[in-house]
């Protein structure tokens, strides 16, 4: 399995710096209602120590009920100000989060096939889920709080230094601390979230497996050997967490015991200069509160700073996915001809020895060939080469004389179409599933397709056409499934069809029912079935045998059972004694 890629910090970098050009006026209106909604609660500090120095100067109650109502004033200004900035940068918010989730989704439809198959559902679930939301919950909250608390920093800073210079280094007594542990965690939290969301994705795509394979880990008694590597998986997790865990129980600690710095050195260096004249007592009270207020935006940055090293590493991993090189588009004209022809092809899997050993085969446009050979032939392989998910390592593979993979990949789609034993029932009603294959196929057309495969279940639908299907609605069984499948590769009504074992999920009676009802509605097409029931290869033109990788025998049914060869046996052993 080899893991998808993961965005490097400029790439990461230039993603926030498109989406905040995108936003630029939206954004810089926010802004400057968060600097207004600042600048008004610096006003209740510098307020209460004008009613200390009033008081001590012998101010009456009307003074200082003024000066009360001026603090009131500025709180409900402060209100309106943070409420507006606030909704103006939810707006902002939601928008970057749709926007970055419609761009995951895009390019996750525009991945490769093959990359997607090595990659392992786990590791793509694990980012289209647990990462695409955290992303969102950055956008969402952490940078928007992340900004109104640096912007409230900062200007409390500036109120302390310009209400009375000799007080503001005091305000910075709790900076060499929080700098120095902000940079310790910095330097390893990154890399620390990576590695747990790396860790995430394995377990993640481990137990998938073992859910999906259960019955075959049930057959092959596989149990203790599936236990162990998920329990491994588990492990991993766990030791990353850990990792991240032991950053947390170093920062927050340290953080938080430096909140209190800046008013104990305010209250000392107040009394100092207080003492000597230099300041007055209301002066001291306003600057205290000054750094007070630091406490609670430096909390939140400290806090959310957490927060934000796992939207980092979450959007590193939803940006990688941009990183894989697209499919290539085709170079090639669309073909003049139909043949599907193969010559010396020869594929291996990154990493392994060659599956396919020089293949050499021929299929004339209507023909009806059947591909059969025991479990790791590489019959599915062959399909993969046939229908251009795959190039060969050597050798061609060509439709109508131009190479497969160098068609445009609509074009390739249109003409060739690969259906497999796995199938995917879509959330949303009948009707949208089939029209995915066909998006202007009218009712009848619809109906038609399911009748052609056999699906005649459609009729005993409370809505029909218009039933929820899915998650939370109508469940389809397997078989339903697969000939929800089939119908949908009527409907797109590809010239080669390239069925891998698609009637698996059927029982004996109704695949033989039903892939006779498709050769009908399919006169003219040709198709290539990967065959695990023999009676498919006994109706089809030709029957290919495969094994080790080579095509060991290549004939009619007929001509075969003569033979007398690996297919005749094959034949006698299913079928019994009869010949045909």
């Amino acid at each position: 399995m080899k893991a998808l890629p993961v965005a490097d910090p400029a790439t990461v970098r230039r993603s926030v710096a498109e989406l905040a050009r995108a936003e630029k006026r939206a954004l810089g209106l926010a802004l400057l209602l968060h600097i207004a909604a600042a600048v008004a609660g610096l006003a209740a500090p510098w307020l209460v120590g004008r009613i200390v120095d009033r008081v001590g100067g012998g101010a009456t109650a009307a003074d200082v009920d003024r000066l009360a109502l001026a603090i009131g004033a500025c709180v409900l200004v402060q209100i309106l100000l943070s409420r507006t900035a606030q909704n103006v940068g939810n707006r902002i918010s939601e928008r970057a989060n749709a926007r970055l989730r419609e761009d995951f989704v895009s390019r996750t439809l525009g991945l490769p096939i093959s990359v997607v198959e090595r990659a392992g559902t786990g590791d793509l679930a694990t980012r289209s889920s647990v990462d695409v939301a955290t992303v969102g919950n950055t956008v969402r909250e952490v940078v928007p709080t992340v900004l109104i608390s640096a912007i409230q920093l900062v200007l409390i800073i500036g109120a302390v230094l310009l209400l009375q210079p000799l007080l503001g280094i005091a305000v910075l007594a709790g900076v060499p601390t929080t700098a120095a542990v902000g940079r310790w965690y910095l330097r390893r939290a990154p890399q620390a979230y990576l590695a747990e969301g790396e860790a995430t994705s394995e377990l993640t795509e481990s137990l998938t497996a073992t859910a999906e394979g259960a019955r075959t880990v049930e057959a092959l008694r596989l149990a203790d050997e599936r236990i162990r590597h998920g329990t491994e998986r588990i492990a991993r997790q766990w030791a990353t967490r850990r990792a991240t865990l032991a950053l947390r129980t170093v920062f927050f600690p340290v953080v938080e015991s430096s909140y209190a710095l800046p008013a104990a050195a305010m209250l000392l260096a107040g009394g100092f200069f207080l003492a000597h004249g230099w300041v007055t007592l209301g002066a001291v009270v306003a600057a205290t509160l000054y750094a007070q207020q630091t406490i609670d935006p430096v909390d939140r940055i400290m806090i959310f700073m957490e927060q934000a090293q796992r939207g980092i590493a979450s959007l590193a991993r939803v940006l990688g996915i941009g990183l894989v090189p697209p499919e290539p588009r085709g170079v090639a004209a669309a073909p003049p001809g139909q043949q599907l022809v193969v010559r010396g092809a020869r594929f291996s899997y990154p990493g392994g020895h060659d599956v396919l050993h020089g293949i050499d085969l021929e299929i004339q446009p209507g023909e009806r060939l059947a591909v059969v050979g025991p479990s790791g032939a590489g019959k599915s392989t062959l399909a993969r080469l046939l229908a251009g998910i795959d190039a060969p390592r050597e050798g061609a593979v060509s439709l109508g004389g131009v190479a497969v993979t160098a068609l445009e990949p609509a074009e390739r789609r249109r003409r060739i179409a690969l259906v497999t034993q796995e199938h995917h029932v879509f959330i949303g009603t009948l009707r949208d599933n089939l029209a995915f294959a066909a998006p202007g196929a009218t009712e009848p057309e619809m109906l038609s397709a399911l009748l052609a495969v056999g699906a005649d279940w459609y009729a005993d639908l409370p809505d029909g056409l218009d039933t929820e299907l899915g998650d939370g609605a109508r469940q389809l069984n397997p078989a339903d499934a697969q000939q929800l499948a089939l119908a949908r590769l009527v409907l797109a009504d590809p010239h080669t069809l390239i069925l891998d074992e698609a009637t698996a999920a059927l029982d004996p009676t109704t695949a033989r029912r039903t892939e006779r009802s498709l050769a009908a509605v399919l006169q003219g097409r040709t198709v290539i079935a990967i065959a695990h029931r023999l009676y498919t290869a006994h109706d089809a033109d030709r029957v290919a045998v495969l094994a080790d990788g080579r095509i060991s025998e290549l004939g009619s049914h007929d001509e075969l059972v003569r033979a007398g060869g690996a297919y005749a046996a094959l034949w006698r052993s299913w079928h019994g004694d009869k010949s045909s």
